[in-house]
């Protein structure tokens, strides 16, 4: 059996570290993404095609929208946790809340890469 601490100075850090370290990625990302359609005169079709071309574009939006899902996953489960009391309900919602993310992130992957 694994004693795990449920209280105490560490519980709740990660958590608070990994949606400080998303938003970080998420943000560059978006800067990035603002920076290239300032400097693009006229962003057309194939100006996004010709960028999104470039594997490390692909694996950097990769990178981001695994951050997003992760942002997003201890954001919610932290909200079902604070505020959903019963406990069927807080697992129903658990289970469906990663099964939207999952969905997400293939989904995700087949638009970037073009699997």
């Amino acid at each position: 059996m694994v004693n795990r601490q449920v209280v105490g100075a560490h519980y709740g850090l990660r958590d608070w570290l990994v949606q400080r370290v998303t938003a970080v990625i998420m943000l560059a990302y978006a800067v990035a993404i603002v920076a290239f359609l300032l400097l693009a005169q006229g962003a057309s079709y194939a100006a996004w095609q010709q960028l999104f071309s470039c594997t490390w574009v692909r694996v950097l939006t990769t990178v981001t929208i695994l951050a997003l899902l992760w942002h997003a996953w201890v954001g919610l489960r932290d909200i079902w946790m604070d505020y959903v009391q019963h406990i069927g309900v807080r697992l129903t919602l658990h289970v469906l809340t990663i099964l939207w993310l999952v969905a997400s992130l293939v989904y995700a992957i087949v638009v970037v890469w073009g699997v």
